[in-house]
Parts: C-alpha cells; sequence; structure tokens
C-alpha cells in the first residue's frame, strides 16, 4: 500500500475503512471506504496535497457545508467532510455504476431520446441547484453517473467550495475549475463572476456530444480547445446527425451562444424546450449557433487576440536575441522546429538543454520520416543542425560540461561532441529497455537498463555495474542527476503497469532508495537546491530539496500548467544550469491504428477509428481482434473488433485488464486484470455472454504475459511477483485441476514473454540470463537445456509456422529459421522490416500475427502535436514562489 494510503486508512480509521483506490481525478484521489458506522459502501475524495496547503482545513470545511443542503433525486448527495491528519476530503455514496463517460466511451453517440431524457434530468438537478444559489462549474461526463439507468450529478458544489476557500489564491494551485471540452466561454476566459449560464453551457456541451460523438469544440491541445470556444461556432448538430429534430438541435444551439444573455435563462427553461417543440420561435429551428457577435464578445476575442500578439512577440524575441542578453528578468518565448524534422513523438525521447541555456537537442524525424535523428538548436539561431551519424538515437542528455551528449542507440549507450563528430560507444549492454541517462558531475552516468533497474557507467567507457535491482521491487525511469552529488532521482514503478508510481531518490554508492512523493512520472534536482516534478495532467511543482539528505523540506508549491506529459509516462522538459527551463508543451493524447504489414514492410491500416490500442490479438479464424483500449482515465478494459463490419464492443468491464489471448476454439479470451486485487487470470466468453471468472487461483501470482497449449489445457504465464512468488519467473498450471502454479525451471535470471510454438513442443520466451535481453528455446515437456536465438538484443518472441521464430530485435523485426534435430540450431536469421513506427510494450507482446496471411498486426502510435517553449531565468519565478 502507498504510503500516503497507508497514512489515510490510520487517519479514518475510526470513521472508515479504506479498501482500495478507485482513481485520481484533477482535484482529488477517490477511494472506496466502508462506512464503519452505518455499514455501507461509500466514495471518500482526498483532495491532491498541494491544493489542501493552499486552502487550509477550516475554510474548505466552511465553505463545503454549503452543499450538505442539497437534496435531489439527481444530485448525488455529500455525507461528510473534514481534515485528518493534513488531509482534506469529502465522502459521498458508492454508486456500482457507470459514469456518462463509461458508457460515451462504449457507445459513441446515444439515442435521441435517451440523450434529452438524461439531459432533462441533470437540468432539473441544475436549476434546483442554482434556485438554492449554488453553481456546480464542471458539468462533464465523468461527473454524472448512472444508476440503474438515472442520471446522478455528482462533485455538486465541490468546484465552488475549493474556488471560495482557495479564494483569489486559486491560480497558485496550478489547477483549473472546469474541463476544457465542457467550459463556457466566460469560464474559458477566467472571468471570476460565472451565472448559472455557465453551467447550461457545460450541459449543452454534454448533450451536442451524446448526439453527434463528439464535443462542440476539439483540438490537440487545451489552449487550441479554449480558443475555439471563445472563437468558434459550433456545427449545428442537424449536420453531423440529421435525424436530430429541429426544436432539439434548436435548444442545443441555443444553450451554446457565446453571450451568457444568448443562452437559457435558466435550466428548466432549456429542460422545457428540448420536450416542447413551440418553446422556441420558429426562426430558431433553422438558425445556426451564432459566434461572437458584440460588446462583451467582442471585447473577449479581442482579448484572446492580445494574448497571441503578445505571444507572437515573445516568439521574435527568442528568434533575435541571445537569453543571456535578458539581464536577469524572465521571458518565455516558443520555439519553431521545421515540420521536416519534428519532434519524434516517441515517449523514450526527450529533448535536453546545454548546461549554459544556449541551445537545446531534441530527437527528431530523419529527412526520409523513417527514424529518428539528433538536431541541435542554437536559442540565437533561426535553423536546426543534424548531428550526423546518430540515427536512432533516443533519450539525449548533456554532460556537465557541455562537451558531449549521451544517447541511446539500441541496446547501446553512446556519446558525440556537442559541436558534431564520431559516435563513440560506451557499453553495448544497455538493453533494448535503456530509456534515460543521467550523467553526474564526476563523470558517471546512470541509466535504466535493460532489466528495468538502475545501472552506471564511466564517460569513458566500460562494463556497466548495478545501482538497482529490479529483482523483487519495481522497475526504475527517468532517472536525472542531482547537481554535486552521487545520486539521482528517479520513478519507480510498483507494478509494470505503474499503476503505483513514486519519485524517489537514490545514493548510487550507498544504494539507499528514499520515496519522495506519489504518482509522479520524473522529477528534476537544480543547482538553486529545488525539487521540480511534474503530475500527470501537466502541471509543474517545486519544493526545496536537501541534496546532501536527499529529502524535501516543506510543501510543493504549484509553477505553470501546460507541460506535455506523454502516455502519462514521462514529463519533457529540461533545464540548464543557468535557470532556463525548455519544455514541450500540449496535451499528449494518444491516438493510434491498427495496421497489417507484410514481411518486406508495406503497410495497410485495419481500424478506421482511432483509438489508445494496445496489444491486439487475432482470434484463430482471423475474422476479429481482442484489444485493450485505455479510456480517458488510463484504465485498460478490453474490445472485441469485427474485422468485416469494422464494429467495436466491449468486453470487460471493471479494473484495468489486459495481456489477453484467445482460446484455441476461439470461444473464450483469457486476460490478466487487476479487478479484485492483484494481477489474477480470468476468462470471459468471446461474445460476452457471462462475466470474467478466474481461470486460476493466482494470489500468489502476478500473471501477465501468458501462452496456451494447443489442447487449452496448461497455461504458461510470467510471473511478476506475488506473496511467495519470485520476481519474472515462469510458470505452468493446468487450468481447472486446482493445482498450484509449477515453476518451470530453476534459474536466477529474469524470463518473461513466454511463446509456444503450435504444435506444443516447444517454449520461447526473453531472458536476461546474458546481461541483456535476449530471446531463447526450451523443449517445453522437458525444460533442462535452453538455446539462444538473437545475438544483439531481442524482446517479444512469437512463433510462426513449423520451426520459424518471431521476434523484435535492436533495430526491427526479425524471424529466425530453428532446427531442432539432430541437434539445435538457427539456420537462419533474417531482419525483415524496420519497426520503429510501431508500439512497444515492457514485457508484453505488442504484436500479432494474422492466422491465415501472415501478416503482421502492429499499433501505430500517432500523438498530438508540441512545439518546445523557453523560459529564460525561470529559476529566480521559481525562488519568489517557493523561496530560496
Amino acid at each position: 500500500m502507498p504510503e500516503n494510503t497507508s497514512r489515510l486508512s490510520t487517519a479514518l480509521a475510526d470513521r472508515y475503512k479504506i479498501e482500495k483506490r478507485l482513481g485520481e481525478g484533477g482535484m482529488a484521489t477517490v477511494y472506496l471506504a466502508e462506512d464503519l458506522k452505518h455499514k455501507r459502501k461509500v466514495a471518500v475524495k482526498v483532495l491532491r496535497p498541494e491544493l489542501a496547503a493552499v486552502l487550509g482545513a477550516e475554510r474548505f470545511v466552511q465553505e463545503i457545508t454549503t452543499t450538505a443542503n442539497l437534496q435531489h433525486p439527481h444530485i448525488l448527495p455529500l455525507f461528510d467532510s473534514g481534515e485528518a491528519d493534513s488531509f482534506l476530503y469529502y465522502v459521498m455514496p458508492f454508486i456500482d455504476g457507470e459514469t456518462l463517460r463509461d458508457k460515451l466511451n462504449r457507445e459513441t453517440q446515444l439515442g435521441i431520446d435517451e440523450a434529452v431524457s438524461i439531459t432533462t434530468a441533470i437540468a432539473d438537478a441544475l436549476d434546483s441547484a442554482h434556485r438554492q444559489g449554488v453553481i456546480h462549474r464542471d458539468i462533464k461526463p465523468e461527473n454524472i453517473l448512472l444508476h440503474n439507468g438515472r442520471p446522478m450529478v455528482a462533485d455538486f458544489g465541490i468546484a465552488l467550495a475549493v474556488s471560495a476557500a482557495a479564494g483569489g489564491r486559486m491560480t497558485e494551485t496550478g489547477l483549473s475549475l472546469g474541463t476544457p471540452h465542457y467550459m463556457s466561454p466566460e469560464q474559458a476566459t477566467a472571468e471570476k463572476d460565472l451565472s448559472a449560464r455557465s453551467d447550461i453551457y457545460s450541459l449543452g456541451s454534454m448533450l451536442y456530444e451524446m448526439l453527434t460523438g463528439s464535443p462542440p469544440h476539439v483540438g490537440s491541445s487545451p489552449q487550441q480547445i479554449i480558443m475555439k470556444i471563445v472563437t468558434d461556432e459550433a456545427r449545428p448538430v442537424t449536420e453531423l446527425r440529421k435525424s436530430v429534430p429541429p426544436h432539439v438541435a434548436a435548444a442545443t444551439a441555443k444553450s451554446l451562444e457565446k453571450l451568457p444573455a444568448d443562452r437559457f435563462g435558466t435550466a428548466a427553461e432549456f429542460a422545457h424546450a428540448l420536450s416542447h417543440p413551440e418553446a422556441l420561435p420558429a426562426s430558431a429551428m433553422t438558425a445556426p449557433a451564432t459566434g461572437i457577435r458584440s460588446g462583451d464578445g467582442d471585447r473577449r476575442f479581442m482579448g484572446v487576440v492580445a494574448v497571441a500578439a503578445l505571444m507572437g512577440i515573445a516568439a521574435l524575441v527568442g528568434w533575435f536575441r541571445s537569453p543571456t542578453a535578458v539581464e536577469g528578468g524572465v521571458i518565455q518565448f516558443d520555439l519553431v522546429i521545421p515540420e521536416a524534422t519534428k519532434i519524434s513523438p516517441s515517449v523514450r525521447s526527450h529533448l535536453t538543454i546545454s548546461p549554459s541555456g544556449d541551445r537545446i537537442v531534441f530527437a527528431g524525424l530523419t529527412p526520409q520520416g523513417d527514424g529518428e535523428l539528433l538536431y541541435v538548436r542554437e536559442l540565437r539561431e533561426m535553423t536546426v543542425t543534424p548531428l550526423a551519424g546518430t540515427e536512432g538515437a533516443i533519450a539525449p542528455t548533456f554532460s556537465p560540461d557541455g562537451m558531449w551528449i549521451a544517447y541511446f542507440d539500441g541496446p547501446e549507450l553512446k556519446k558525440v561532441p556537442a559541436s558534431g563528430g564520431a559516435s563513440i560507444t560506451l557499453t553495448s549492454s544497455a538493453g533494448r529497455g535503456a530509456q534515460a541517462g543521467a550523467w553526474l558531475d564526476d563523470g558517471t552516468i546512470v541509466f535504466t537498463d535493460s532489466t528495468f533497474g538502475l545501472s552506471m557507467v564511466s564517460e569513458a567507457g566500460g562494463a556497466p555495474q548495478v545501482v538497482f535491482s529490479s529483482e523483487g521491487n519495481g522497475g526504475m525511469y527517468w532517472p536525472q542527476a542531482v547537481p554535486g552529488e552521487r545520486a539521482v532521482v528517479a520513478s519507480m514503478c510498483r507494478t509494470d503497469d505503474c499503476d503505483e508510481d513514486v519519485l524517489v531518490a537514490i545514493d548510487v554508492d550507498t544504494r539507499e532508495v528514499q520515496e519522495l512523493f506519489d504518482g509522479v512520472p520524473n522529477g528534476w534536482v537544480l543547482p538553486s537546491g529545488h525539487l521540480v516534478f511534474a503530475r500527470i495532467e501537466g502541471a509543474l511543482f517545486a519544493v526545496p530539496f536537501d541534496k546532501s539528505s536527499l529529502t524535501v523540506n516543506g510543501s510543493p508549491i504549484p509553477l505553470l500548467e501546460g507541460v506535455r506529459v506523454q502516455n502519462g509516462v514521462v514529463a519533457n522538459l529540461a533545464f540548464s544550469r543557468t535557470g532556463t527551463l525548455v519544455y514541450l508543451t500540449g496535451d499528449a493524447t494518444v491516438e493510434s491504428q491498427i495496421v497489417l504489414v507484410d514481411r518486406d514492410g508495406t503497410e495497410r491500416a485495419l481500424t478506421r477509428q482511432l483509438r489508445d490500442y494496445v496489444d491486439p490479438r487475432f482470434s484463430p479464424d482471423g475474422r476479429q481482434l481482442v484489444v485493450e483500449i485505455h479510456d480517458p482515465q488510463g484504465n485498460g478494459h478490453l474490445w472485441i473488433y469485427d474485422v468485416a463490419s469494422e464494429t467495436l464492443s466491449r468486453l470487460t468491464y471493471e479494473g484495468h485488464d489486459g495481456r489477453s489471448l484467445w482460446s484455441p476454439d476461439g470461444k473464450t479470451v483469457l486476460f490478466s486484470s487487476n479487478m479484485n486485487g492483484g494481477w489474477k487470470a480470468y476468462t470471459v466468453p468471446a461474445d460476452g455472454s457471462a462475466t470474467p471468472e478466474l481461470a486460476i487461483d493466482s494470489v500468489d501470482y502476478f500473471v501477465r504475459s501468458k501462452t496456451l497449449t494447443p489442447d487449452s489445457k496448461t497455461l504458461v504465464f510470467h510471473s511478476e511477483g506475488g506473496e511467495y512468488a519470485p520476481y519474472f519467473t515462469l510458470y505452468s498450471v493446468d487450468l481447472g485441476s486446482g493445482e498450484a502454479p509449477r515453476r518451470i525451471v530453476e534459474t536466477s535470471a529474469l524470463e518473461w514473454t513466454p511463446s509456444l510454438s503450435r504444435d506444443g513442443q516447444w517454449l520461447a520466451y526473453a531472458s536476461n540470463e546474458s546481461g541483456r535481453e535476449e530471446i531463447y528455446v526450451r523443449n517445453f515437456q522437458n525444460p533442462a537445456g535452453r538455446y539462444p536465438v538473437s545475438v544483439e538484443g531481442g524482446s517479444e518472441p512469437l512463433w510462426g509456422e513449423g520451426n520459424e521464430l518471431f521476434f523484435r530485435g535492436p533495430d526491427g523485426m526479425y524471424s529466425a529459421t530453428l532446427e531442432f534435430r539432430p541437434a539445435f540450431r538457427v539456420v537462419r536469421r533474417e531482419r525483415l522490416f524496420d519497426d520503429q513506427p510501431y508500439a512497444v510494450r515492457v514485457r508484453s507482446r505488442a504484436y500479432d500475427l494474422h492466422p491465415i496471411s501472415g501478416e503482421f498486426l502492429f499499433v501505430r502510435v500517432e500523438e498530438s502535436s508540441s512545439h518546445p517553449r523557453v523560459v529564460v531565468n525561470f529559476v529566480q519565478e521559481l525562488k519568489a514562489k517557493v523561496g530560496n
């Protein structure tokens, strides 16, 4: 149990029994708990620590009590609120159902009658609250719970309570109230005094999405969405869905007017117009939603233009002035990167800034667009310069003196002169999993190695030494140097999917690990003695940090928002020693497409709809896929995709589900889930005719990647620990026998991603036995010996026809033809094509084979565009907010 959860359980032990964490939103973390006095399930919502620190307990509790008197059948009531051990919390009923967001994710568009019914019920709840002087301020599908089909508005008045409790300090929290897609124009432009008509606009936005499948305004970043809300007209719903009745379309359009005075006066009027065609004049039935016309709307538009103009001036300063000429002032500007060399969307492709703050280096696309290459951008120049010979490079980092740049190229850690020249290989043992390196002041480079532990190597090269072993622990990611110390800060995952991650500090000599903050992707320690870290939603915080003891001193203070956090995993930013910050802006929305690729690399799309797809698997007849799709909260659920009809249907609903495979008869899907704690194996009928059932009693084994024998009787899987199971070990178990899993072979190495040959005789898997990830084969019936297949790194093995084995090597997709008699040998090892454009998943197989054509099934990931923003002398602003 994470430290914060354990503290909360202790603090509330006399009133509530905390059972598990349900999720995290913009303002609070939600826990399922038992109300000990009333013997009922409740949802305990705990405000984020940095928000609680700004608000203060007394004022928050005072303000939130005004919402406790709201009584309405469509309003989720407030049971309790208070402060305990510095936690500010409030308690609501636990609703065993789904949110409107879940329903929209599943169905995209709702029936017109259902959409109107839901909207009318919510409008009735809003009208009741508005008449009592309470405005919600955060109406969105995530806050609408569907309980036995009845909509209930959650978190009613919480945003108002937080805002009122914070007073004029709300901006200091680094949080905004409201979700961009559903913000009213006056909310988007930060007007302080919001009326009930702001909630009406948000409700209209939800109705628009229920009818059309998309909010009125969409964009690749919150800033872009807000600009459209303020300046653009929403397309009439009848253009997107002709069956919408004219009076419903007209009511929707009126609710979305830019000026509050042009909307409905009350939520009750909105509801009445939806069910009474005569409520609006005939002219409104054909008039589209209007844009900005006059008065306040014109002033709001000019304000946006003025902000854009100022950003343009700042950008010109970035083009033509040296940052060192600013004379201590804090300025910020955007850098323009040519489209041909745009920054790579890879989650592992950092950008970095020189210690002196005069240049940045980033991994961008090659001119051919077929890989990555390092580029240098001098801040005083207008061009980018490629670093020759760095094709395939990811995760660059400067040496402390600024003379060299370290980077990863497949399994190799290399360095190249910052001025250009030949690269030097420091070690070839980094492995495919290597992601980031921290260059310490004494010349040591600490990096995430192939086992997702930490290793270190001298800047002169040599054999790496282990700093932190992942065996028996969570993986370690994104190390950053602590200036002047032999130490790093890094993100440590408690599970493979990083459901629980924690920012830690590590002394590389003593190997001592100190936990700093839960739920933090990565952090940086500055020479000024501050720890800066990013939350997954893109807010940046800072706290005083003692570099000698590797401890924080005080509470985090918000600095800015809008930092790009890719895949909810890593924030792309860097600091110079002189206090300049460079970061990627915008929302890192992941959209992907499932594609088929033949042996020569020719690709064709299989799906049209873009989603966050993970680990697709073909049914035995090739007619369907089972695929994990992530919802907006980051939880994975299984869906069935029918290839012929191009339709998706949801298969699982609870927990985080994934690592799936089909039974050989195509009737059942076997998968892993944390729905009941741990990572257990479940089965579910592929047609969704029944709910999931436990496949094995795997309470002591975290079941992850897996394979079945041809007769479906035996499951082979790799375990990622458990109460008794060793970390990363291969097991087999006879399904339905009730027996405990059997360890396949006793080794000291870590082993994962098993794959059985189609006749069930041979087992392929990945192991770090040689010091890096390679592919091995064993006789499944007599696993005494093992045979190496890959020679320069390999992952994700999968058997093809006969004796052909596929795997992903350091530079592409490989095929190995094997011979087993009279003795084992690799007959041929062949590179097929570049697999760089396709998704990779840690310790899982992210691709599949078509059972008939033999084509490869991959996920091609496309992320929203972004650009670098530079803040010169940022450390001055940091000190002003946090202190020296």
